[in-house]
């Protein structure tokens, strides 16, 4: 191979085809021939015509050979060459062929280089706007989740209290009691009313009054057992068992679901009327001094037996134990006990009826 800056003149140095050029076989013979006889020391007046001619020459000929097993044998029959110099030019023209070969694969290497760097900055940019759209997207997507889960929550929620709502609790009620599996179980329902909660109102205004049914739900939410169910569903982590409901206007009410013992359900809603009686309500205002609040409390429990007597008729159990606490509660009101009335009772033949004083614990009859 000849250095471009060393070879003479008169010799002819392949330079790099452009990507994609077809090889001018007249300008290799006419190179390789020269670097040969240039190489060998050969006189150019030796190879009489062939130096003579141009590229353009070789163009115009009948058949140009397109391989170079046929340039070797065109060499062989055209051109009159002693064996020495004949070896020569041979020589050079696998060595030009080589080199452009080289050449050649070298651009092609290049050019896909470029093309594999363009494309995969391109990739990189498409990744990139790919992301920060997902990324937007998700945003967008978890905004609207957390924006309908407080909407749903709100939805379930008394606004003032925070506590649930009487609608959502009764929805609870009807799941526990067509689904809970445990039997020869009690569950209790109860509700809390403020006692003369009218006359706070008249008397000190609707602020005041405001003021006690927060408090009162904030201690029926303090007091209750960490497994009672009260209408406050705890957000974040898993459902609580804790269920506490504002029933409307002054009144509460509360789901005990599991309990061994029926007079346990007693405790539960005595701790609640006795927090009320022990606050210090001054807290609130000065006023309630002279007629600090109290509360009536009914309480119905009822002896679970078998689910099968209960899932289908849950909508209707559920009114009635929360009418029957209601009525409870209102008999407490009237006789102005300082007490909690409490009802026993079980299902039969699908309906609610009064478990007598005599029976302490129920026993579920045989299925057919």
């Amino acid at each position: 191979m000849v250095d471009r800056a060393a070879a003479p003149a008169n010799v002819l140095v392949a330079s790099r085809p452009e990507a994609g050029r077809r090889i001018d076989i007249g300008g290799i013979i006419l190179t390789a021939v020269t670097i040969a006889f240039a190489a060998a020391g050969t006189p150019f007046v030796e190879v009489g015509a062939l130096v003579l001619m141009r590229p353009d020459k070789f163009a115009h000929a009948d058949s140009l050979p397109q391989t170079r097993n046929e340039l070797q044998n065109w060499v062989r029959e055209h051109l009159q060459l002693s064996p020495t110099s004949e070896q020569a030019l041979l020589t050079a023209i696998d060595a030009v062929f080589s080199r452009h070969e080289r050449l050649w694969q070298e651009s092609k290497q290049e050019a896909i280089q470029a093309l594999s760097a363009g494309f995969a900055d391109k990739m990189a940019r498409v990744k990139t706007e790919l992301t920060a759209k997902d990324a937007t997207v998700s945003s967008i997507s978890r905004y609207f989740e957390a924006l309908v889960a407080d909407l749903t929550d709100r939805s379930h929620r008394d606004p003032k209290t925070k506590l649930m709502n009487f609608g959502r609790f009764t929805e609870q009620l009807e799941s526990f009691l067509a689904l809970e599996q445990r039997g020869a179980r009690w569950c209790a329902v109860g509700l809390v009313d403020i006692t003369g909660f009218k006359w706070y109102n008249d008397a000190l205004g609707h602020a005041v009054g405001d003021r006690i049914i927060e408090r009162v739900a904030q201690l029926l939410r303090e007091q209750v057992r960490s497994d009672d169910i009260l209408a406050q569903e705890r957000p974040g982590g898993q459902a609580a068992k804790d269920l506490h409901a504002r029933f409307g206007g002054d009144e509460f009410c509360f789901l005990i679901p599991d309990l061994a013992e029926y007079h346990q359900a007693h405790a539960v809603g005595e701790r609640f009327r006795e927090a009320v009686e022990r606050f210090d309500w001054t807290l609130e205002d000065r006023r309630l001094a002279v007629q600090p609040p109290h509360v009536d409390v009914g309480v119905v429990c009822l002896w679970l037996g078998r689910v099968a007597e209960r899932r289908f008729i849950a909508r209707r159990l559920a009114a009635d134990l929360i009418q029957s606490a209601d009525k409870l509660m209102y008999e407490a009101k009237g006789e102005r006990a300082s007490h909690i009335y409490l009802l026993r009772v079980k299902i039969k033949d699908g309906a609610l009826v009064e478990i007598p004083d005599n029976v302490v614990q129920p026993v579920d009859e045989a299925e057919p």
